[in-house]
């Protein structure tokens, strides 16, 4: 595995400085040579100056948040990441790296969730490269690289969970959305790690049923909200007959055998169950009539 290695170079401010004075220091001994007609001196002066046009492309400017990489002939040299005008071995090949912080969002990805349902599902990524060796010479293409694993990690994410809650303490993609924006972090950056890369956030931007499940599964979000509801209903209203059995009882207000509390109990059920307003009746009897 090929790792990052600082690179300190020359300033390209003196390099320049030098070449610019060598260059005319070099013209003007071309030319005395030519007024002279000295073939020797001509010869010399043309091959320096063919050297001084080389050494002007180990100039290379660096911009913030930028890298460049060089090569020797295919070997890696070195990277360097100091910004301004630089100066470094003119045969040096120097490939340019982004440093800055980029994202992206993933296509609508069709996949089954834990409990088998289609969903749609799609990521907002946002990422950086930390080591430039890494990112050009580890993978064909980084920026490639990234955004097809983290598509594939999106999607084995998503199977891993359901998209709702169903018991209770079960993480769910749609209730649980930090742990699951971290745990989808984790699953990218396990993929993108030998590519040099820093995810810095991953989180969901959309997240849906598929469209021919889409109306089921909102009858049965329905129905499961008027279960729980219905529930809670019913748990307050077991107390609060019981409450009022024990308030009956403690203040002795009115005795009652089993068959008046069970005819009691059945009537304050309805009364606190009902989802209509309960009509009175009054009864003029006795129930042991």
């Amino acid at each position: 595995m090929i790792r990052e290695t600082r690179r300190s170079v020359a300033s390209g401010y003196a390099a320049l400085f030098l070449l610019l004075v060598a260059t005319a220091i070099v013209i003007y001994w071309l030319v005395q040579a030519i007024i002279a007609v000295s073939v020797w001196q001509i010869i010399a002066a043309s091959l320096v100056l063919i050297a001084l046009f080389i050494a002007f492309f180990g100039l290379f400017i660096v911009n913030p948040n930028e890298a460049r990489v060089l090569q020797l002939f295919g070997a890696y040299v070195g990277s360097v990441k100091t910004p301004g005008l630089r100066y470094a071995n003119p045969f040096y090949t120097k490939r340019k790296v982004s440093l800055r912080v980029r994202n992206f969002e993933t296509g609508k990805l069709k996949v089954n969730d834990k409990n088998g349902n289609p969903i749609e599902i799609a990521a907002v990524v946002v990422w950086r490269v930390i080591d430039t060796a890494e990112a050009l010479f580890e993978v064909d293409d980084f920026e490639e690289y990234v955004h097809v694993q983290s598509e594939a990690a999106v999607r084995g994410m998503a199977t891993n969970y359901p998209y709702d809650a169903h018991e209770s303490g079960e993480v769910a993609l749609t209730s649980h959305t930090a742990q699951i924006a971290e745990r989808l972090q984790d699953e990218i950056q396990d993929r993108l790690a030998k590519a040099g890369v820093e995810v810095i956030e991953a989180r969901i931007s959309h997240l849906a049923y598929a469209p021919e499940i889409a109306h089921a599964m909102l009858q049965r979000q329905q129905a499961s909200a008027i279960i729980a509801a219905r529930r809670k209903i019913v748990d307050g209203a077991v107390g609060m007959v019981d409450m009022a059995l024990d308030m009956l009882s403690k203040r002795e207000i009115v005795q009652l055998d089993e068959e008046r509390k069970a005819t009691m109990v059945s009537n304050l059920l309805v009364v606190l169950c009902s989802d209509r307003g309960t009509q009175p009746v009054v009864n003029t009897g006795s129930l042991y009539g």
